[in-house]
């Protein structure tokens, strides 16, 4: 099942050519363990469960990687330039995972996919980056069971300790609107 997933994920991206694009010129960027996170390929996959074509992401690209010998947050903005000339029409987010821990409370992340355990939804929590021409790896921490079941559930510091913040994530961003198949769940 867990290739399946992987699969189903993949080929919504390799079927998206702007996303496909996107993920080309995040990967010549060579940064160490980087990826496009979170809304870049939850949103895709929720399309496609809707049965919609793919739309172009919206709002921020999030471009998460991993150095603990860069964590300057003068780094993630030359690389954000560097997109910006790439691509121009996309509004590129990147951050080093190696120092986001401090931000949030947490103890120090041991990767890219380690960071992505302590976001606010499971099904957030998925990452995409290409290998060569035709390859692209998914990211799933959490696993892709929620992403692909449309289910809304908080990651287990979101749950009581963090809830509000989950809660105001859900009504900001108007998913359930957006997506009306999906399903919250508190657990």
């Amino acid at each position: 099942m867990k290739m399946q997933g992987e699969s189903f994920v993949r080929d919504v991206l390799r079927k998206d050519p702007a996303r496909w694009h996107l993920l080309g010129v995040v990967a010549e960027l060579d940064l160490p363990d980087c990826w496009i996170a979170a809304g870049f390929v939850r949103n895709a996959v929720w399309d496609a469960l809707h049965g919609r074509k793919a739309n172009p992401p919206q709002g921020d690209v999030d471009v998460i990687w991993f150095d603990p010998d860069s964590l300057s947050p003068g780094v993630d903005r030359e690389y954000e330039e560097q997109l910006r000339l790439s691509v121009p029409s996309i509004h590129w987010s990147v951050k080093n995972q190696a120092r986001m821990h401090l931000r949030n409370g947490d103890a120090p992340y041991r990767s890219a996919a380690d960071a992505m355990r302590y976001w606010p939804e499971t099904a957030t929590a998925v990452a995409a980056r290409r290998q060569g021409l035709h390859e692209c790896v998914i990211a799933a921490p959490l696993g892709l069971d929620d992403l692909l079941q449309l289910a809304l559930r908080p990651t287990s510091r979101f749950v009581s300790e963090k809830r509000e913040i989950f809660d105001q994530r859900v009504k900001a961003k108007a998913w359930m609107r957006s997506w009306p198949n999906l399903e919250i769940f508190d657990r």
